[in-house]
């Protein structure tokens, strides 16, 4: 059977039997496994309690963007790689990064280890998996004998978040996709013909609404990790948000072979204003209801902040399960373990941030930090470009403690030459330490790694959505739609800011410098969250892609636990082809030439 059957099958038997090992759950935090002997859809759909296993699995193939030992997306590394925020120095067999990207050699026919190191290879994914599960459970949930109907609609509208939540992420890899209207079998004709990308970002919004009334705005701690209101429309607002930035939504092609499979073809204003009532929506829920907040940081006993706590209430608002800030969350285990492998990206193979995202993060005040910093000249520096001599400071380094310097995001994105990382010690970020990596930019990745080998002892997830990103797209809305910002543009970045401890932006700016100071924003905040590439698509950052990227070199005044440094700037390797060669095909995902010739239906993208 064709492979792109396989994907969206998950193994109906002709007789109508589901095989057993289709329906073991892996930990998706809801419910136990389906027994592992056989079972037909009538045990399946004996009580709710048992379809809610189906319903389980089909949460369990939604996205995650953390390394695991699951998949190999990007030959196991991950998609900030490829954005101007992070080099991979990889170069094992089949890394994505350096095998595709930064070279130039991906393409629609590939062999090998280069199958599945790219950042999505449609039909080989989780997506319809998920997809194919939810239909399930959509065609046979009537048939549960006794269900309660007020909670078997809202299991109902899980389901139909499950497929919004799958065919989001495809939209943005690959564009228009064939929409599935039912549970696929395989021994079914094989005809899916593509969707326009207009017909799939409606299809989205379609199921958002139909979800939307039957779920709850928030759940319990006993339901934590379930689809709730806030996700539906805050999945709504965000694919309304990219489907009208400019990239997809203008009268210019953004590519020569462009087409309504990839784009609007034309612009509307409209758009726009879509995504404004969708933030309005959003935020008329949260009025009525609450519930939803940005963590904030705890004041000490004399009821001062500090740096610390700024950082802490930042990490804990992505890192932590069942926050107030927790939008949509995507569990896969309960074993702190399971993102060792994430982490082995930066540890072993010398990976790590550039001084360009580096630089981005302002001074504690919010004083933009100097682009021409005089790195070379420590003595004369006025300030401390990282941390400065405190001795009531939270950082302690052997007998000297110190305190942050900068916006505390950065810290939790980006180890720093001096900061502990990882297992209680001083980071190899600087280039004589012990465990230095070779070609690392002078900086390593913190977010989802952290400080400590404790701190990585909750249960992990992916933060599919966190309120924070649901308050810069309703900014973004508002200031595309209104031709400048609003005040409650302002309040919504300027809540985002107040959170790590930094005053509001700048009153007074143009519908531009609104828009530049936003995306600033959202690299700042959301670094290894799988946003910045989209960004840089959906609104055509050419700059971002073009630009060499730089590094820092770091001498520490000692091997280990270093506590002063000298630097110097220097160029981030490996180059890549984008430099001096760009071409805006890279925009989407090439669909693989294999699956193209099973002629189902589905079409190659511009340039491929």
């Amino acid at each position: 059977m064709k492979r792109f059957i396989e994907v969206l099958t998950i193994a109906l038997l002709a007789a109508g039997l589901v095989a057993c090992e289709s329906l073991k759950l892996g930990d998706a935090g809801l419910s136990r496994a389906p027994e592992t002997s056989g079972a037909t859809l009538d045990t399946l759909f004996a009580s709710l309690k048992d379809a809610d296993k189906v319903l389980a699995q089909a949460y369990y193939y939604l996205p995650y963007g953390l390394v695991t030992s699951l998949d190999n997306k990007m030959g196991s590394d991950f998609l900030e790689s490829i954005t101007d925020h992070y080099i991979s120095n990889k170069h094992t067999e089949g890394d994505g990064p350096n095998d595709l990207y930064y070279n130039g050699g991906l393409g629609a026919n590939m062999s090998g280890h280069a199958v599945g190191s790219e950042t999505y290879r449609f039909g080989s994914e989780t997506d319809y998996s998920a997809i194919r599960y939810a239909w399930l459970f959509l065609e046979n949930a009537d048939r549960i004998p006794g269900a309660d109907p007020v909670l078997l609609a809202q299991k109902k509208a899980e389901a139909k978040m499950v497929m919004a939540i799958a065919y989001a992420n495809m939209v943005r890899y690959v564009g228009g996709v064939p929409i599935l209207d039912h549970a696929v079998r395989t021994d079914e004709e094989m005809n899916y013909p593509r969707n326009t990308f207009a017909q799939t970002i409606d299809y989205i919004v379609k199921l958002c609404d139909e979800a939307a009334p039957d779920l709850p705005w928030s759940v319990s701690a006993a339901d934590d990790g379930r689809l709730t209101r806030a996700a539906a429309l805050g999945i709504k607002l965000r694919i309304l948000c990219y489907a009208a930035s400019p990239t997809l939504n203008s009268d210019k092609l953004w590519h020569p072979q462009a087409n309504e499979y990839t784009c609007y073809t034309n612009y509307s204003a409209d758009r726009w204003q879509k995504a404004k009532a969708a933030a309005d929506e959003f935020m008329r829920e949260q009025l009525s209801n609450g519930y939803y907040a940005l963590v904030q940081a705890t004041p000490d006993n004399t009821g001062a902040i500090s740096p610390r706590a700024y950082r802490l209430a930042y990490r804990k608002g992505y890192f932590e399960r069942g926050t107030t800030e927790t939008i949509i969350s995507v569990r896969k285990s309960n074993s702190g373990s399971f993102h060792d492998k994430h982490i082995d990206v930066t540890d072993d193979f010398g990976c790590g941030a550039s001084l360009d995202w580096v630089n981005k993060f302002s001074w504690a005040d919010g004083t933009p930090f100097p682009e021409d910093f005089p790195w070379e000249t420590k003595a004369d520096w006025p300030e401390y470009p990282f941390f400065r001599p405190d001795p009531n400071g939270t950082l302690k380094v052997g007998s000297e403690t110190f305190t942050e310097t900068r916006d505390p995001r950065l810290y939790e994105n980006i180890a720093v030459p001096g900061d502990i990382w990882n297992n209680g010690t001083v980071g190899p970020a600087y280039d004589n330490s012990y465990g230095h990596g070779d070609g690392c930019p002078g900086f390593l990745e913190m977010k989802y790694i952290l400080q400590q080998s404790g701190d990585r002892s909750l249960p992990p997830h992916w933060c599919l959505m966190r309120f924070a990103e649901v308050l810069l797209n309703a900014a973004e809305a508002y200031n595309e739609a209104d031709g400048g910002p609003s005040d409650k543009a302002y309040t919504w970045v300027n809540a985002v800011r107040a959170r790590v401890g930094l005053p509001g932006l700048p009153e007074g700016l143009t519908q531009e410098e609104f828009r530049e100071a936003l995306l600033l924003e959202r690299e700042l905040e959301f670094g290894f969250e799988e946003v910045r590439w989209f960004d840089m698509v959906r609104w055509g950052l050419t700059k971002a892609f073009t630009t060499p990227l730089r590094g820092l070199t770091s001498i520490g005044n000692k091997q280990k636990e270093a506590t002063s440094f000298t630097f110097k700037e220097k160029e981030a390797y490996p180059p890549r082809k984008w430099y001096t060669d760009w071409d805006t095909k890279w925009y989407f995902a090439p669909i693989p030439a294999v699956e193209i010739n099973k002629n189902y239906g589905m079409t190659q993208n511009p340039g491929w």
